[in-house]
């Protein structure tokens, strides 16, 4: 006699990640996919990295696709929303890790640098949240990223941390106009942490010196980020219209 086994399955929740080829944003797609989650990871233009996400994924008994697409622009990133859908049939939490720096006092800022650094981080943030605004389930979540410097106010960051004071605004006003849809839209504001993209062009000294500001005396990593990111992606659903300054205690 065989032994018949019947097993109840829930509904598989959808997750997009942007910038979800490397650093915080792969170490988030990483863990909500751990967490259960289908995993569509975009990238703007490294597709080997971003293959290398989904394996990885995959090799682990999860469900991932890559795709490529210009988070500031509204064609592609509603082509992004139509893969995830096809995909997976239908989208229930984003998290929009895209974004680019450059470090400049004001007074020396390049001002090509500056438009793209408007281009990624503000205009990429309102386009990918206008798309998860119009198309996520309900008990979806938005996550955003924005970042301590912010409120640190370090001299060099003026460029970079007005695009994040932009995020930080979207952010509390979508909560907002997102009543009655049981959408949550949060932000976390990582502090100094060890991934490429704040590691690239500090020298040793003023690395240690970054790590050294947090009571717990070290740089954050991508997976203290991502912790937080699954939170508010899963159980955190009374956080809503909060910017989440994971930093290790800097002030």
């Amino acid at each position: 006699m065989t032994e018949q086994t019947t097993t109840t399955t829930t509904a598989r929740r959808v997750a997009v990640v942007t910038g979800g080829s490397r650093g915080i944003g792969r170490e988030s797609a990483e863990r909500l996919a751990a967490d259960g989650f289908a995993v569509v990871i975009n990238y703007a233009g490294n597709r080997t990295e971003a293959e290398a996400v989904v394996a990885v994924i995959a090799a682990a008994g999860g469900e991932a696709i890559a795709h490529r697409a210009d988070v500031a622009d509204e064609a592609a990133v509603a082509a992004l929303f139509d893969a995830a859908e096809e995909t997976f049939g239908g989208v229930d939490v984003v998290v929009h890790a895209a974004g680019v720096m450059t470090l400049a006092p004001l007074v020396d800022m390049d001002l090509d640098a500056l438009d793209r650094m408007y281009r990624t981080n503000i205009r990429g943030t309102f386009v990918v949240d206008q798309q998860a605004a119009r198309r996520l389930c309900g008990g979806g979540a938005i996550i955003n990223f924005s970042s301590s410097v912010l409120s640190l106010a370090l001299p060099g960051y003026t460029a970079y941390a007005a695009t994040k004071g932009a995020v930080e605004a979207m952010t509390l006003i979508l909560a907002r106009e997102l009543r009655g849809k049981d959408i949550t839209v949060n932000a976390v504001a990582p502090g100094p942490t060890a991934t490429a993209l704040f590691l690239d062009g500090k020298d040793e000294a003023t690395i240690e010196k970054l790590a050294g500001q947090a009571p717990l005396e070290r740089l954050g990593t991508p997976q203290d980020i991502a912790e937080v990111v699954a939170f508010l992606a899963g159980p955190a659903r009374w956080v809503n219209g909060q910017v989440v300054r994971a930093n290790g205690g800097i002030v």
